[in-house]
């Protein structure tokens, strides 16, 4: 709910820092008969309407369904709208409104590109400065405090200390890119586990090695996944380039998440 005391920008303020997924509308254009005057600004979360106004009525809550709409759509692209309030929208005013729709990433279903990572060691510590600049939303899940406090503060990541990491899976949005980078295999296998199991991400990395690779899959296996699901997974996680500094993993890393996630998109183009 919002803050009534708070302004309009403190709201937004508040909801971006809070990782809550929202949609920022502006009355951009409005002739005519209208009922709100160009400028007008409202907050759209997935529950609906947070702050502001566009208008109220018939066109506010079209531009509520719209904003909503585009919080399910996980490209996040903005859009712009030219509505004619008789014919597009059904009241009886002759005037028009252009209205512009400004997606922001939270870190729920909302989020634009969820980026999961499980781990905070010294390729997390190097990948998350190369993600942060990104369109992306970070959140990095790990039972050690200290490692998590190492890691550079930034608007778009959050840092969630978990003493069974894997337990955060479900909590996971859909369209989430899961990374698998702990200490070590006995802790990557569990998130593993229940990502394959549970779940259906698009995009599952772990870092490792080829023999790695095998060694899980037959765990998995053992453990009662099918054989094809067992094996949809990427280890070694990034692209083959640079060599075993932390800092040419992270960027190999990050390479083959924006690769992937462009090749998403376009298939769904």
């Amino acid at each position: 709910m919002s803050d009534p005391a708070a302004s309009f920008y403190e709201q937004l303020v508040a909801l971006e820092r809070d990782g809550t997924a929202f949609v920022l509308v502006i009355l951009t254009e409005s002739l005519g008969s209208t009922p709100q005057d160009t400028g007008a600004k409202m907050l759209v979360t997935a529950a609906g309407l947070h702050t502001g106004t566009v208008g109220g009525g018939k066109v506010e809550a079209k531009a509520i369904s719209v904003a909503q709409e585009l919080l399910a759509d996980a490209t996040g692209q903005p859009k712009f709208v030219n509505w004619a309030l008789k014919t597009d929208v059904g009241m009886t005013c002759g005037g028009s409104v252009k209205l512009y729709f400004e997606p922001h990433a939270g870190g729920g279903a909302g989020a634009a590109w969820p980026i999961w990572i499980f781990g905070a060691g010294h390729v997390v510590q190097a990948l998350v400065p190369v993600l942060a600049p990104l369109d992306c939303q970070i959140t990095v899940v790990d039972p050690r405090r200290e490692w998590l406090d190492k890691l550079p503060r930034a608007r778009n990541a959050r840092y969630l200390e978990a003493a069974e990491p894997a337990d955060l899976v479900p909590t996971m949005p859909d369209h989430a890119f899961l990374l698998c980078l702990t200490k070590g295999h006995a802790s990557d296998r569990p998130v593993l586990q229940r990502a394959l199991a549970e779940r259906t991400f698009p995009f599952v990395g772990v870092i490792g090695s080829d023999a790695k690779a095998k060694v899980l899959q037959q765990e998995l296996i053992a453990a009662g996944l099918p054989p094809k699901r067992a094996k949809e997974f990427h280890c070694p996680v990034g692209l083959p380039f640079g060599n075993n500094d932390p800092r040419e993993i992270a960027l190999s890393i990050a390479a083959q998440l924006l690769t992937e996630r462009d090749r998403q998109r376009a298939s769904r183009a």
